[in-house]
């Protein structure tokens, strides 16, 4: 009971977290591919083992979606999905999917059979949920079209700029098919440092010739920070593993 309550402590000082409930922004897409039909997002947060995130490309209108398009479910596994991850969704309309981490497995929801990427007009949506169709919380969404008549955040709780992408905030008239994100993902002292960027389409490349991109594969290096704790946290990192060896010594000692 003393070491877990040390240990508390210690990851407390130090600003490493416990799995904790996602929340909006603790995801973010890096990529969207409406040729292959494939997306991938970055974690900023630990993905406790078990976790189910949901992705439809129906319109959230009035509170609920609407139909015609599909529900997919990415599940973490029987591991945690670490900070700084990138996870990739391939082939989104495929018979058989797949990722690079996880499982990802189709919703079948009637009236639901569009299962593909749209070149122009498309918003994707991440989000939590007692069931695909009754979501709980948004984390992220991306529209190569328009967050007004193409998929809207109102009761999303999600911002435009913030955690929702627009990949044509640029040229308001163009349909990309394929947008990646190219900024850092290295330089930041926290995950929470990278999620302007993300957010920020300057900081991406975005197709509008409508070239053919079925086969190319984005880019799913890790992020990664590079911590330095305060001398406070120093302090009371070096305070807790004396402790810890004080204790050890003394049940040795018996």
């Amino acid at each position: 009971m003393i070491r877990k309550t040390i240990l508390s402590l210690l990851l407390a000082a130090t600003g490493v977290s416990a799995q904790a409930a996602l929340s909006a922004g603790d995801i973010a897409f890096t990529s969207f591919n409406a040729d292959e039909d494939g997306l991938s997002f970055v974690t900023f947060t630990n993905i406790a083992a078990n976790t189910t995130i949901y992705f439809s490309d129906n319109e959230f209108v009035g509170g609920a979606f609407n139909s015609g398009e599909s529900y997919n479910q990415w599940n973490s596994g029987t591991s945690a999905i670490a900070a700084g991850t990138v996870v990739r969704l391939i082939a989104y309309d495929a018979a058989t999917l797949s990722t690079s981490a996880g499982t990802l497995s189709r919703v079948s929801v009637s009236g639901n059979t569009n299962w593909g990427l749209a070149a122009a007009t498309e918003t994707v949506y991440a989000y939590l949920g007692s069931s695909a169709t009754a979501p709980t919380t948004f984390l992220a969404a991306i529209t190569n079209g328009s967050f007004t008549t193409d998929g809207p955040l109102t009761g999303t709780g999600l911002t435009e700029g913030v955690n929702a992408i627009r990949l044509n905030t640029n040229s308001p008239s163009a349909s990309p098919d394929y947008a990646w994100y190219i900024g850092p993902r290295t330089g930041e002292t926290t995950f929470d440092g990278y999620k302007s960027k993300v957010a920020n389409v300057n900081n991406w490349t975005v197709d509008t010739t409508n070239g053919s991109y079925a086969a190319t594969i984005p880019d799913t290096t890790a992020f990664t920070i590079s911590a330095v704790p305060e001398p406070k946290q120093y302090a009371m990192l070096l305070a807790g593993l004396g402790l810890l060896g004080a204790i050890a010594r003394r049940r040795s000692s018996h």
